[in-house]
This record gives C-alpha cells, structure tokens and sequence, in this order.
C-alpha cells in the first residue's frame, strides 16, 4: 500500500514535502490549526504525526529525532473536511439526465467514474463522505469502499447506503408502458415486512446508513408527497438502530419530516418544506439537517437561472428552510448532494451555506466536528486531536474567516500520508 501511494505522491507533484515514510514522523507547522470545535484557530500550534495517527498537537512541542518538519507559513491546518451528502455513482444533471444515467450507463462505467469522484473529493480536501445511495448502480459503493480502504485506488473514507429504500412506485425512472418493470435508482417496498426486510437486506450487504426516501412526486410535475407511513417509518428505523446504523431520512415535505423525527431519524436530507414547529422538533430531539443548498442551484442554473436575483422558488425555499432551521437550533450538516454537480468541487456547498447566513467559522465546524458528531464518527474523524487517524487539510489563509480559502488547498493527508 506504502509503494502505491508513494508513487501518487511522485505523480500527483505535491507542492510541499512528504512525510518520511521510513520513520513515519512528521511535524506540520502551520500558522494556526483550526481543531474543528473552537471557531477560532489556535496560533502557533504544530501537529506532530506517528505513522498513521496524530501524536500530539500544541505549541512548543518536543520533536522527536528522525521527524520530518514540514513549514507551513500563512497556512491553516484544519481536520480534513466531511462530505455529508454525496452520490459518487452520479455525474452532473447537465451533462446526462438522471434517468439516463440509471437506465443506460453501464455498471462498470459507472464504478470507474465513481473511482474518479473519490479521488478528485479527496483532492478536494474531504477526507471522509457520507455517500447516500447508488441510484440504480446496486451495491457498487460497498466495493469502491473497499478498494479504497485496501489502498486500489484514492478516496476519502466512505460511510455507504447502497440503494436506498423507496415505496413502490413513487421513485423512477418513469414514463414508460405501464406494466413493464422499469429497474429503479432505489429499491422499492410496500408494508412492513418489506421494508425492515430491505434494511436487512442492505446491511447485510454492506450498508453502513440506511437511506430512507420519506416522501417524493409520483407523476411528472406533481409535487412531492409523503410516501412511506409513519409505520413503515417507524419499523425501518428501528430495524436500522437495533442493527447500529444510522438512518438518513429524504424529506422536503412538512408531513414527511414530521414522519422522520417521530420515528427518530439520524438526518434529514434536503428539508426544504420545513416549518418553524418541525426544525424545533428537529432541535429537540438533536436531528441534524442536511440543507443541500448547492443542489438547488445547480437545478436551477441548469434550468437556465444566471445567478441573479430574485432566485428562482426552489432556491428561495431552500434559502428560507436553511435560515428557519439555523434560528431554531437544528445541527446543520455540510453536505451538498454532490453528483448533482461535479465531484471535488464540494467546497460549493459550503460556500453557500455562508451566503445563507451561517459564519465561515461555524461553516468549517460544520463541515468537521459538525458532521462527525452527527454521523456517529466523531471518535475518528472530524477534529485534530491525539489519538486520531492524520487526516488533515492545510489551505492556504483562513477558511474560518474568508470561506474562499477552501478552493486553495495546499495539502491533503489521510491516515498519514499525503495524497495532495
């Protein structure tokens, strides 16, 4: 694994110097390490590393012999980034429709092609993602997930759903002779039984998250509607729990989040419907909500809005949700539905989750420690502290202050080693 990765690092010309894979000692020496929980980084810090973990961080450390020292003047370390959204199995919309990507592209180009979002998420500074279902490409995450995990190829680490869970003939693609059987981006259940047997299903096969899809449009131009019952809910969640999976729940309607937090989901996904009462709700019971704000703007370009104002209504209602739910307390994960538009360009969530109203600190808190906490990962990842896996991010200036400075990175590390 050590080869492999060391010939990425003579390819990929990083722009600073590798750590010492013999001794597996480095010290990073940056202007200020942002740790993921205070909002305000910390001058002076170094972070000394030990093979693959973090061994100690703080000013005026002891170094020991044989440590490589790595310079990093004007530059802020940070833990690497958490993607909390993301369909690498998924290009842009502009590019190929969904429904063609689902019916037409073959499973082996698509698995390639996911292989080359990882790495470029990677890149990007995002050294873990949650990735919420293939879209009709089965259980391909599971084996992505372990080819990175072995080494194969380059990603971040990937907490995967599989297919997701949908009720029968509310998901797609549609359109076609009633009667023939269309495969779908999701699989379809009706009642209890099938349900909790499809959340058995897919944890068996790998699934780390369940994905449960709460409410959607049954016909073309019909809005969305709520789909599973709060039974099916109920069931599928608890099925998921008893198995230690966490669940993440689709949902834009009132009803359907309503649906979701009474069964006790783990996050919602998207909330654009959200009310006052449902984000108390949400806060009250410590949901988080996953705002996707940059996949809005990206239908909505796609559609043909320049970017100017007024937004069109979905991207106004979306903007409205993401401020209702910030006011009432939600926690707010940093994941932007990625796959919807390019992979390594995650950082646009991010971006616009500060034009939203959210401080770039508070932005860089949720993107870390934020979606650690809410994905169940916050012993790993999500904060730089001893003890943890090195998977850091340097950026050149301060992201806690300018939320720009995620475009530039100037290094990557995971698990000790530099892949940027």
């Amino acid at each position: 694994m050590k080869a492999w990765l060391g010939s990425l690092l003579l390819l990929s010309a990083p722009a600073v110097a590798a750590p010492d894979l013999q001794t597996g000692r480095t010290l990073l020496r940056p202007a200020q390490v942002f740790d993921g929980v205070d909002p305000i980084p910390h001058i002076g810090w170094d972070v000394l590393i030990d093979g693959e973990r973090i061994a100690a961080v703080g000013p005026h450390l002891t170094i020991p012999a044989n440590t490589k020292i790595v310079d990093l003047p004007g530059d802020t370390l940070t833990p690497g980034m958490i993607e909390g959204h993301s369909h690498l199995f998924l290009h842009p919309y502009n590019e190929t429709s969904w429904n063609d990507q689902v019916l037409y592209e073959p499973l082996a180009l698509r698995t390639v092609r996911a292989a080359v979002s990882a790495r470029a998420t990677l890149l990007a500074g995002f050294t873990s993602a949650r990735d919420l279902g293939t879209e009709g490409a089965g259980y391909a995450d599971v084996g992505l997930k372990q080819a990175i995990d072995r080494g194969i190829v380059p990603g971040p680490r990937l907490l995967v759903a599989t297919r997701a869970i949908v009720a029968r003939g509310a998901y797609g693609p549609k359109g076609f002779e009633p009667g023939v059987e269309i495969p779908q981006g999701a699989q379809e259940v009706s009642g209890v039984d099938e349900i909790v047997r499809a959340v058995r299903d897919q944890i068996s096969a790998g699934a780390d998250i369940v994905k449960l899809y709460a409410d959607y449009h049954y016909g073309a131009g019909e809005a969305s509607l709520p789909t599973l019952s709060q039974v099916e809910m109920d069931a599928a969640v608890a099925a998921a729990h008893d198995a230690g999976r966490s669940v993440a729940v689709h949902a834009v309607t009132p009803e359907a989040m309503r649906r979701a937090i009474s069964a006790g989901a783990d996050t919602i996904e998207h909330g654009y419907g959200g009310t006052p009462a449902i984000f108390k709700a949400m806060a009250t019971k410590h949901i988080a909500l996953c705002p996707t704000l940059a996949a809005s703007d990206a239908v909505a370009r796609y559609r043909g809005w320049s970017g100017q104002e007024p937004a069109p209504d979905g991207v106004a209602a979306n903007r409205a949700s993401f401020k209702l739910a910030m006011v009432a307390g939600v926690p707010i994960c940093a994941g932007g539905d990625v796959g919807v538009f390019a992979h390594g360009d995650n950082a646009r969530e991010l971006e616009l989750m500060v034009a939203g109203g959210m401080s770039a600190a508070r932005v860089m808190i949720a993107a870390t420690s934020g979606n650690a906490t809410a994905f169940g990962i916050a012993d790993r990842a999500g904060t730089v502290r001893p003890g943890v896996p090195a998977d850091l991010v340097v950026f050149e200036g301060d992201p806690t202050k300018a939320i720009s400075a995620v475009r530039r990175v100037r290094l990557v590390m995971k698990g000790g080693i530099v892949a940027r």
